[in-house]
């Protein structure tokens, strides 16, 4: 089947279909360039700012100056 035969039948699938679509050629791209997908049973790291006080700190500078340049 060629690409423009399939473009019309992809057209009319459901939204859900579609969905499914894209999540599968996205996974076999990702294994085709050899790009790690993330795992359902892993943990990974969130960033937040919660306790970021250095963050905090610098951001605090910036307006300071800011304000002191205006």
């Amino acid at each position: 089947m060629s690409l423009t035969e399939l473009f019309p039948a992809v057209k009319k699938l459901p939204r859900a279909d579609k969905l499914r679509l894209m999540q599968f050629l996205v996974i076999d791209l990702a294994q085709e360039e050899g790009v790690p997908l993330l795992a359902a049973d892993a943990e990974y790291p969130v960033w937040t700012p919660l306790n970021a006080f250095d963050a905090a700190d610098t951001l605090l500078q910036m307006l300071k100056t800011h304000r002191d340049e205006a």
